[in-house]
């Protein structure tokens, strides 16, 4: 876990992180408790890389068939 936190940063993480403290600045100061867990999720998402924050989500490779065989 805790490589998870220290290596691999790139700027989509660091984004996903500055957004969501400020998302949660602001859900707290006008009390929107909904906003926080919204803030919450994203500033883990990038201090923790899962999900897009990870770049699993900008290219998925298309699976390549190797079994080809023509029928005659």
């Amino acid at each position: 876990m805790k490589d998870r936190i220290i290596k691999g940063w790139n700027f989509q993480r660091l984004l996903y992180v500055i957004v969501g403290v400020i998302v949660i600045a602001q859900s707290v100061s006008q009390s929107l408790w909904a906003g926080i867990a919204l803030g919450a999720y994203f500033a883990s998402m990038g201090l923790f890389a899962f999900g897009c924050a990870a770049g699993n989500c900008s290219y998925v490779p298309a699976k390549r068939n190797t079994n080809q065989s023509t029928i005659d």
